[in-house]
C-alpha cells in the first residue's frame, strides 16, 4: 500500500535499539549507568520504545534493564530475548511488566534453521508458540516476535510463523533484513504481504540492516507498504555495516512528510548532542561524510558551492544544519575558490590590490602544505595574523 502524498500523515512510531547494537562500537560495551543515560537521552529525543538490551546475557545486561525500567517516565522499553523461558525470566525479573515489551527471536529462514539452528520449521513453530504464550502467562501484555533473516525466509514459512505468534499471542511483528540483501522494492512487497497475514490492531514494525546502503530507503519503503514504525539506532550503530538510523530517518521525514503520508515527532535539534554523548560513551571516531551527523555533513570545499553558500546558503543547502543541531562550516582545500579568501579579507577589513589576493590565494590555498582540509576559522586566524605582522613592518619601516 502506497500512501498518496494528499493522503493525511500518519505518524510512525520510532523503536530504539542504539543500547544493544551500540556494543558493535569499538568499546564493547556500555555499563549500566552508561545505558541509563542513554536511554534518557533517548526518551528526551521523543522516541517511543526504547530497547534496553539482552537480560538473560549477563547480570550487568540485567542491572541496566532495571534501573532503566525505574526511571522512563514516557516512553515503554523492550527487552531481547531468545525463544527461551529462562530468557524471558531474567527479562520479567529485571523489569518486571509494566510498560514492558518482550521481543522474542524467531528462526525464519531455511537457512538459518538448517545452517545455525539446526532445527526444522515445525520446531521453529512450536518455541515461538510457546515462547509467546509464557511471556503472556507471567504477565507480559505486550509480546512482539522478530523474524530473523524474514528477507530470505519462504512465504509459507514466514506465514505459519506470523499467524502461530498472533495466536499465541503476540502484539508486533518485526520483520528483518538482517543481512541486509533487499532493494526497497522487494522489502516493500515483503511487508505487504506480512500485513495481510495480519489484522490491523497487530503492530507491525521494520528491521533494516545498511550492507548494501539501502536501511533508510527499505525503512521506507516498508512503512508505506503499512508498517507502523520503524526499529531504528542512534548513528545507525549496529552490526557488520550498521542498522537504519534514527537521525536519516526523522531527517527525511521532516522534510518529505506531505509526499511520503508519514510523520515523526522526534526532536531534530537534539538529536546530535545524544549521538557525541554516545560516541564518547563506546570511543566512536566522528565520521566525515555521513548524512547529518558527519563531520563534513553541513561543509563545503569546493569554490563553487562556497561562492553561492556565502550569497544564499539555500543554493546547496537543502537540509537545514540548524534543523539538527548543527552548523555550516566552510572547508578549506585545494579546490576552494578566491570567494572564500575575499570574504574573509572583508571580515578583517582588508582592503587589497587584485595582485596581493592572489597572491594569498596561491599562499594560502592553491599551494597550502599538506593535504588535509581545514576549518574557515583556521585560515581566518593565519590571514588575520599575517595582516597585522605585514601593517606592523610597514610602520616599522616607515618610521625608519
Amino acid at each position: 500500500m502506497i500512501i498518496e502524498s494528499n493522503s493525511p500523515s500518519r505518524r510512525v512510531s520510532i523503536f530504539d535499539s542504539t543500547l544493544r547494537d551500540g556494543e558493535q562500537a569499538p568499546r564493547n560495551s556500555m555499563d549500566p549507568q552508561e545505558k541509563l543515560r542513554m536511554a534518557l537521552r533517548l526518551e528526551e529525543l521523543g522516541v517511543d520504545t526504547i530497547e534496553t538490551g539482552f537480560p538473560a546475557s549477563s547480570p550487568t545486561e540485567a542491572e541496566a534493564t532495571r534501573l532503566i525500567s525505574q526511571s522512563l517516565t514516557r516512553a515503554r522499553f523492550t527487552t531481547f530475548c531468545r525463544a527461551v523461558h529462562a530468557d524471558i525470566e531474567a527479562a520479567v525479573r529485571a523489569g518486571g511488566t509494566q510498560r514492558h515489551e518482550v521481543q522474542i527471536l524467531a528462526t525464519s529462514s531455511d537457512l538459518h534453521l538448517e545452517r545455525k539452528r539446526r532445527i526444522t520449521r515445525a520446531d521453529s513453530i512450536k518455541e515461538i508458540v510457546d515462547s509467546v504464550a509464557f511471556a503472556r502467562e507471567l504477565g507480559i501484555q505486550d509480546v512482539s516476535v522478530g523474524l530473523e533473516d524474514a528477507s530470505r525466509g519462504a512465504n509459507d514459512l514466514l506465514r505459519a510463523q506470523v499467524e502461530a505468534s498472533l495466536e499465541a499471542g503476540a502484539t508486533c511483528l518485526v520483520v528483518a533484513d538482517t543481512s541486509g540483501c533487499m532493494t526497497p522494492a522487494e522489502y516493500g512487497a515483503l511487508m505487504t504481504r506480512v500485513r495481510s497475514w495480519m489484522p490491523q490492531s497487530v503492530l507491525l514494525f521494520t528491521h533494516c540492516h545498511d550492507d548494501f546502503g539501502l536501511a533508510l530507503a527499505n525503512t521506507v519503503a516498508g512503512l508505506q507498504a503499512g508498517a507502523d514504525g520503524a526499529q531504528v539506532t542512534l548513528g545507525g550503530i549496529g552490526e557488520r555495516a550498521g542498522n537504519a538510523s534514527l537521525e536519516q530517518l526523522v531527517a527525511l521525514l521532516s522534510y518529505k512528510s506531505d509526499q511520503l503520508g508519514l510523520y515523526t515527532d522526534i526532536d531534530t535539534v537534539k538529536m546530535y548532542d545524544a549521538y557525541t554523548e554516545l560516541r564518547e560513551i563506546v570511543q566512536l571516531e566522528l565520521p566525515r561524510n555521513k548524512p547529518i551527523f558527519g563531520a563534513y555533513a553541513f561543509g563545503s570545499a569546493a569554490g563553487i558551492h562556497q561562492q553561492g553558500l556565502l550569497r544564499d546558503p539555500a543554493t546547496y543547502e537543502y537540509v537545514e544544519p540548524k534543523r539538527f543541531g548543527r552548523e555550516r562550516s566552510l572547508i578549506i582545500a585545494r579546490h576552494s575558490g578566491r570567494s572564500v579568501l575575499r570574504y574573509l579579507l572583508d571580515e578583517l577589513g582588508a582592503d587589497l590590490s587584485e595582485d596581493r589576493v592572489e597572491e594569498l590565494y596561491r599562499q594560502h590555498i592553491i599551494d597550502r602544505p599538506g593535504g588535509d582540509c581545514e576549518d574557515i576559522s583556521e585560515l581566518r586566524k593565519r590571514l588575520g595574523e599575517q595582516l597585522a605582522k605585514t601593517s606592523a613592518d610597514h610602520s616599522t619601516s616607515c618610521a625608519v
